[in-house]
């Protein structure tokens, strides 16, 4: 089996000789140097609540901060039965559904901040934490940016425990296996990993596992923190982890013996190791007719090659190459370009600049708001510039299938990626025409071939060549075609997954 090479963690420098954290500070016996720690630490903000219990004949107190609690859990699951018990044993008396028993103060500052209850009596060096925490979050819906026709149209929210609630519930497999870390020295972020086991290769799991826990940063504030961290090329412009916040998307990856990442208080799961191909596929894809989806697949990889060198094939064949147009043409094309008075890089520059800040300023505007400003950056600026003589009308049409080619890539980081990549072919279009496409589109694809994530070929299955893998390539084929799988990621043990979808044809 393949190995997987490891990767050096990226620690900066002024990290690396940090030195380790202090001793931890026990819980004292009296409970008022145990609440006065707590304020202290938490900076004495207002929201931090006490209430003031009696159980066992000993004074004590309940503090939690209500801005992150349930109060009607710290009613029915502590206060209440602490009132009917009176005497015993604490932990037999809270009824909270996470009881723990602890002895540090340090941890109960971290207990407390995420929304759990600490109780402290009189005269005993412990704190029981109890589970009290808010929980406020929005409805599962479709997400907005990832629509489909059919098939479900529910989506990841920001919440962690739901989202893999939503896993499980489809996924009611034993061999689930989720593990839990906590991400940044200062945050605290909960994150998850999703696998299947006897699907996902034992290395992989191990060699994520090792790059989480390596990650040096004090704050995790949204996946794309801990995608840079644990990819294996930085400086690749192709993006190595698929972002999705599909459920049916996400478990069809996990079936195929990859892994899920989830982050709290944040909506997308990150999927990895992928291929170029991944991008460009879509659950569209198999709730359609084999034929029809294989179209749409098709179109999708057609848009790719249009979106970042159409605009560079343009400025060749205008600047060096006007021969390969037929002799009608060239005339049309000419009488337009000859009243533009800079060269076709500058016009093209110009025109995909401001098609970028057109779609920048639909993204951030309101929707009623934005709608217009498409409609007045693609009528009004659009017919203005032809008129006034400064782009030329086949830029124009150049220019608009480019946009149209690269919204329709199902996954926004490959359709940055291809709106990145067309601006050195076209320097290099105007530089050297038909030879300086050829060597750019020779250094992306050299560069493909070499590039690899997580130990697997970036560009599989054309390089390395497996005929088989085209099967759920470029095209795809009927579903009983694909029981016995050629996916990348197979690991050394793997019983046809997908055989569920019919055993019968052969």
């Amino acid at each position: 089996m393949e190995k997987i090479r490891k990767r050096k963690a990226r620690i900066p420098h002024s990290q690396k000789s940090l030195s380790s954290s202090p001793e931890a500070k026990d819980v004292f016996p009296s409970v008022k140097e145990n609440i006065d720690y707590i304020r202290e630490q938490l900076v004495h903000s207002d929201d931090i609540l006490e209430r003031d219990i009696y159980f066992d004949d000993r004074h004590g107190k309940l503090i939690f901060i209500e801005t992150l609690t349930d109060k009607y859990l710290i009613i029915e699951s502590i206060l209440k039965p602490l009132e009917q018990a009176k005497v015993g044993a604490v932990e037999h008396a809270i009824t909270s559904s996470d009881f723990e028993i602890g002895k540090s103060l340090d941890k109960a500052v971290n207990w407390i901040i995420s929304g759990k209850c600490l109780l402290f009596l009189e005269g005993i060096p412990e704190v029981y934490v109890c589970e009290a925490s808010l929980s406020i979050k929005r409805g599962v819906k479709e997400p907005d940016n990832e629509g489909i026709v059919r098939g479900a149209h529910d989506g990841f929210i920001e919440h962690l425990i739901t989202n893999i609630h939503i896993i499980r519930n489809r996924l009611e497999n034993p061999n689930l296996v989720v593990r839990y870390f906590t991400l940044g020295r200062k945050s605290d972020t909960k994150i998850a990993l999703v696998y299947m086991k006897g699907l996902a290769k034992e290395e992989l799991v191990e060699e994520i596992s090792r790059r989480l826990n390596l990650i040096p940063t004090d704050f995790i504030l949204a996946p794309g923190f801990i995608g840079e961290y644990i990819e294996d090329d930085s400086y690749s412009p192709f993006p190595q982890l698929l972002y999705t916040e599909r459920p049916d998307r996400t478990i069809a990856y996990l079936m195929e013996g990859r892994f899920a990442i989830f982050s709290e208080a944040n909506p997308t799961a990150i999927i990895a190791p992928v291929t170029l191909f991944s991008f460009y596929q879509s659950p569209d894809d198999y709730h359609s007719r084999w034929m029809f989806g294989s179209l749409i697949r098709s179109i999708r990889f057609a848009s790719f090659l249009i979106a970042f060198i159409l605009p560079g094939l343009y400025i060749s064949i205008v600047t060096f190459h006007p021969e390969v147009l037929p002799i009608e043409l060239i005339y049309s094309v000419k009488s337009s370009i000859e009243r533009v008075p800079y060269p076709s890089l500058i016009e093209a520059f110009f025109m995909e600049l401001t098609l970028e800040l057109i779609r920048e300023a639909g993204i951030r505007l309101p929707t009623r708001v934005s709608q217009t400003i498409g409609i007045v950056g693609g009528l009004v600026i659009g017919d203005s510039v032809v008129q006034t003589g400064l782009v030329s009308l086949p830029m124009i049409i150049v220019v608009a299938l480019t946009a149209i080619s690269a919204f329709v890539v199902p996954s926004h980081e490959m359709s940055s990626t291809v709106r990145l990549l067309r601006f050195p072919l076209m320097i290099a279009a105007s530089m050297f025409g038909f030879i300086g496409m050829t060597t750019g589109l020779f250094l992306i694809f050299t560069h493909l071939a070499k590039l690899e994530t997580f130990g697997n070929p970036y560009f599989s299955p054309v390089m390395p060549f497996k005929l088989k893998g085209f099967k759920d390539t470029f095209i795809r084929f009927p579903l009983w075609h694909l029981n016995k799988s050629t996916k990348d990621s197979t690991p050394d043990q793997r019983n046809s997954e997908k055989a569920i979808l019919g055993e019968g044809r052969k």
